[in-house]
């Protein structure tokens, strides 16, 4: 599972829109940028020049990533709700011991984002949520020791 590349539709049409966002304005914006730094003359000391340079690889670099990720990923569609949780499924868990629910949605890595409450298939809690029901108890290892949740629901 680690090998395959999951992308809800959501993620993907976001990354579709990060990659029209970079090859049609901000390719032409750093050319731009950089035909500009080459006018100014001596390379070796200019800092525009370099600069420009340095956020072009990076942009490129980004392109290539978000390219083979469109390219290579398995789009989720979660349309038989199934009660075990999978890629794609939103999961309310609670820590045992503690009364506060937490909510996330079970994500391919390359469209994680914690803060936004979407963890990776591949992290240590969604990576041990994977195949479980509503109900069942989950032990999860982490950095910090082991934690146990009991799984509320499943959408």
């Amino acid at each position: 599972m680690a090998d395959t590349t999951y992308l809800t539709a959501e993620g993907a049409e976001e990354l579709r829109r990060e990659l029209d966002l970079l090859i049609n304005t901000r390719r032409p914006e750093l050319a731009a940028k950089l035909t500009e730094a080459v006018s100014q003359g001596d390379l070796k000391e200019n800092a525009d020049y370099h600069d420009a340079k340095e956020q072009q690889a990076f942009m490129e670099g980004r392109i290539q990533y978000v390219e083979n990720i469109l390219r290579s990923a398995t789009i989720i569609v979660n349309e038989n709700k199934s009660d075990m949780i999978q890629v794609g499924t939103r999961v309310v868990i609670v820590e045992e011991g503690n009364s506060d629910e937490e909510a996330y949605i079970i994500v391919g890595a390359a469209e994680a984002n914690p803060s936004e409450g979407k963890i990776s298939n591949q992290s240590p809690i969604g990576a041990a949520l994977l195949g479980h029901k509503k109900g069942e108890k989950v032990r999860v290892k982490t950095p910090s020791g082991e934690i146990i949740f009991k799984i509320k629901s499943i959408n």
